[in-house]
């Protein structure tokens, strides 16, 4: 039998194994005829008719994200959806993340389970992208997820692969206050795991977000779900550490430019960069939580808890499973979480940032007295 492929722009092939027809992008435009049982399932997806690759440097239209089932990687997943990237999401458990497959269309959002760490899984996933983001990150160890495996070496493999495929462009997405000096070992994996993938895939982009904050993070919601129990909010050393909240839609934006696919036309290529990524206003940890406070509309004593304190309860409560805090996070609590006077920012990347009272108020409602249903 006899299969009709015209070429109007892009090169198509009938994949004889899987039964399906697969887009291979190339400058050809010429026609033709394949037989469904011939060499055609043989065909290397990477490679065009007459050895041309197709994944020049013209266009991406396959974006895989990997560890995209987050708060970020959601957000992520459904701007490449809009713009309307096919977009491969490499999650730990497809059928949790079920709720990306709606911010597509039919066939656009593809979900692979498996486990990153995987080299043969990690490998499929990349091999058919043009582009591809990291999100995978932890922000405490358990169970099977350790730092070192996850931040440190995980990255590199990323980049190795993402090389020998020839992807176009590699965002990496870590966090400020990466640094191989530091005390906290999460810190120092995320240098580690930077350092291991310039060295891989030197162009890739690196963006290291402050705290990120939007309708389903995991900061702002889990405080002001407190404070609707508690009679206390505590503060960490007094609350003296400063933070930069970054809206979660600005890092989407960030990662976007970073790919290559920003609405306009940057002054400088992204390419081999660190960014720093940080709203518009420096907080300490105390005016986010009086800031937090006020939105919900309710009382709540702020109550310093010093250092030492904070890393006997922290020592107790790392036994247990699903920790409320760690011995390693408190060492983070020590620092600031901002963006360095040099770094290369959000505005390098044709983005402004937004402010906090900007959005807050569009997602904290529902913890006021009477919530949503208030009169």
């Amino acid at each position: 039998m006899l299969v009709k492929i015209y070429f109007i722009g892009n090169w198509h092939w009938w994949d004889c194994k899987a039964g399906r027809h697969d887009l291979i992008c190339s400058n050809g435009m010429l026609g033709g005829a394949l037989k469904r049982d011939c060499a055609a399932s043989k065909l290397d997806h990477r490679t065009g008719p007459f050895g041309r690759s197709s994944k020049g440097r013209s266009m991406i239209n396959t974006v895989a994200v990997i560890g995209g089932s987050g708060f970020v990687g959601r957000a992520t997943v459904e701007r490449l959806a809009r713009a309307g990237k096919q977009v491969i999401v490499l999650c730990r458990n497809s059928e949790r993340a079920k709720y990306l497959k709606p911010l597509g269309n039919v066939g656009q959002i593809t979900l692979v389970a498996g486990n990153a760490l995987d080299e043969a899984v990690l490998e499929s996933v990349i091999r058919p992208a043009d582009a591809v983001v990291n999100l995978v990150g932890i922000l405490a160890e358990g169970g099977g997820q350790r730092f070192d495996a996850l931040q440190a070496e995980l990255p590199a493999r990323i980049g190795a692969l993402a090389a020998k495929h020839d992807v176009q462009s590699l965002v990496h997405v870590s966090a400020i206050g990466a640094d191989r000096e530091s005390p906290s070992h999460y810190a120092k994996s995320k240098a580690a795991g930077e350092a291991g993938l310039r060295k891989a895939y030197a162009s890739a982009v690196i963006l290291r977000p402050s705290i990120v904050f939007g309708p389903r993070d995991d900061f702002f919601n889990r405080f002001a779900a407190m404070a609707m129990i508690a009679p206390a909010l505590p503060l960490p050393g007094g609350g003296k550490m400063r933070m930069q909240p970054v809206y979660v839609e600005d890092v989407v934006g960030a990662i976007m430019a970073g790919l290559g696919l920003a609405s306009g036309k940057l002054a400088k290529s992204p390419e081999g960069k660190i960014f720093e990524l940080g709203g518009p206003d420096m907080f300490s940890f105390r005016q986010l939580m009086e800031i937090t406070l006020l939105h919900i509309q309710r009382r709540c004593l702020l109550l310093p808890v010093p250092f030492f304190a904070l890393s006997c309860g922290a020592a107790f409560a790392g036994l247990l499973p699903n920790a409320p805090i760690t011995l390693d996070q408190v060492r983070l609590l020590k620092n600031d979480n901002i963006v360095g006077k040099k770094a290369l920012t959000l505005a390098d990347l044709g983005i402004t940032p937004t402010c906090v009272d900007a959005v807050l108020p569009t997602y904290l409602e529902r913890y006021r007295p009477g919530g949503l249903f208030r009169s």
